[in-house]
C-alpha cells in the first residue's frame, strides 16, 4: 500500500481561499464531493476531533483526520494555503499544507490508521515542505507522492 493510491486530482487544492481552521475544515470537506447535509456532518465531525488536540504536526503540516458515516471507504484530499493558518500546531507555527483523512466508523481493509501513519511519516521528510511548496498542478503532488513511495 502507498500513499499515491488513495489521492485523486479532483480532491486537490493548490490554492484554498479559506482564512481561518474552520474555514480550511469546510473547504477540505468540499473537495471531497459530498452532499451538503454529509458536507455539514464531516465538518462537524472533524471540529470535534480538533478539539481532542490540534492534528498540526509541524512543519507547516496538517492532517485533520476522522471517523465518519458520510463516506463509506477512505477518502483523502489535499489542501495548499500559501499565506498559512493559524492551526495551533504543535510548534505553534502557521499551517500551509492540510492532508484530510476521512473513513467509515468500520472498515474491512482496515486501511485509515497505516494511511494516517504513512501521512504522518511523509510530513517528517525534511524536504517534503519546500517540494509541496513548489507544487503547480495536482499531477505534480501525485508524482511527489510516487517518488517517496511511502
Amino acid at each position: 500500500m502507498h500513499l499515491r493510491e488513495f489521492f485523486s486530482e479532483d480532491a486537490v487544492s493548490l490554492d484554498l481561499a479559506s482564512a481561518s481552521k474552520d474555514d480550511v475544515l469546510r473547504e477540505l470537506a468540499g473537495l471531497l464531493r459530498l452532499d451538503a447535509k454529509a458536507e455539514g456532518m464531516l465538518f462537524k465531525m472533524l471540529k470535534r476531533r480538533e478539539t481532542l488536540g490540534s492534528t498540526g504536526v509541524g512543519q507547516g503540516i496538517a492532517i485533520p483526520h476522522c471517523r465518519s458515516l458520510v463516506v463509506n471507504r477512505l477518502r483523502v484530499a489535499f489542501g495548499r494555503k500559501a499565506s498559512g493558518i493559524d492551526f495551533k500546531a504543535i510548534d505553534d507555527k502557521p499551517v500551509h499544507y492540510f492532508f484530510l483523512i476521512v473513513a467509515p466508523p468500520l472498515e474491512v481493509s482496515n486501511q485509515y490508521l497505516p494511511v494516517l501513519g504513512k501521512l504522518a511519516q511523509f510530513a517528517k521528510e525534511p524536504d517534503v515542505p519546500a517540494r509541496l511548496a513548489a507544487l503547480k498542478t495536482p499531477q505534480d503532488l501525485l508524482a511527489l507522492l510516487e517518488e517517496k513511495a511511502i
